[in-house]
């Protein structure tokens, strides 16, 4: 074939190269990438902007949105800023929400890798532990582990991460199930290469399309979950958070409807943006998606 010839064929990209293109390409990730990017300036950059103190009482309780200039998003029922409480609440749910991700998918990839690759009693024995955790009720577990400790911003992270790894474990299995019997599987095998460099350099690294994408959707659950515990009153009580917003102002929903409204508001946005990106990027790794 002459040079010239080769000048007109397509030279192949990197499919990480390739698969942030499809992602630019997706109206919903983008949307959604922009909705967090927004949710998270709120949160880091607020504070340096809007410096008030959330636990600070500063005016009368219960005061409406727009009636007082130092509490434009009004006051909750002991009188302090709501606008306080969403700049420096949204840095507590963050965090929940990241580090319980993290620990799910560390845990759930850690049970999934070892039972996917070596099978046989191992697949058995965690497997029967995933089934095990996966039965039971999550909010139910994750409130008796908040209540055994005393409750905290890194007690709830854990409490979550602890009950909802069992899906990410499946999934992981399944992907190495599939992977492990592939030929460049075997011939890492047969040149000598140890287990642990096959499961982590090999088998891993091309399972990571649906991992990524279900760590995406995981955050957006452990936010909701971290929303659920602090309404029933199970939050931390030294640490603002949207859900503890929420659980506080359950009570004067009827008189006071910006309690709940405005909190709610920002976790729907926060779960949007990370349910969306997480769709953007099911369409970016899936190659079936992109063809169409």
């Amino acid at each position: 074939m002459s040079s010239i010839e080769t000048q007109f064929i397509p030279k192949s990209q990197h499919p990480i190269v390739e698969a942030i293109k499809a992602f630019r390409q997706s109206w919903a990730g983008m949307l959604g990438l922009i909705l967090l990017l927004l949710v998270i300036l709120f949160s880091v950059a607020g504070p340096f902007i809007y410096a008030v103190d959330p636990f600070e009482i500063i005016w009368a309780p219960l005061t409406a949105p727009g009636v007082v200039a130092n509490a434009p998003f009004g006051t909750d029922h002991l009188g302090r800023d709501v606008l306080a409480g969403l700049v420096y609440g949204g840095q507590a749910t963050l965090f929940v929400g990241l580090t319980a991700g993290f620990l799910t998918i560390t845990i759930g990839i850690l049970v999934g890798a070892m039972a996917g690759y070596y099978g046989g009693g191992v697949d058995e024995i965690l497997m029967r532990i995933t089934e095990f955790f996966q039965v039971l009720p999550a909010l139910l577990f994750a409130m008796v582990l908040v209540t055994l400790f005393t409750p905290s911003i890194y007690v709830v992270s854990a409490a979550i991460g602890i009950v909802s790894w069992p899906t990410t474990a499946r999934l992981t299995r399944a992907e190495f199930l599939r992977i492990k019997n592939l030929e460049y599987v075997k011939a890492a095998q047969s040149i000598g290469a140890r287990d642990n460099r096959i499961i982590w350099r090999v088998v891993l690294p091309n399972s990571l399309a649906p991992l990524i994408v279900s760590a995406t959707l995981t955050i957006g659950v452990a936010i909701l979950f971290e929303a659920g515990l602090s309404y029933l009153g199970l939050g931390d009580p030294n640490a603002f958070s949207w859900g503890m917003m929420i659980g506080a102002g359950r009570e004067y929903i009827l008189d006071a409807w910006w309690l709940v409204t405005l909190p709610g508001i920002m976790i729907f946005l926060t779960v949007l943006g990370f349910s969306l990106i997480g769709d953007g990027l099911n369409d970016a790794f899936n190659p079936r998606l992109r063809e169409r």
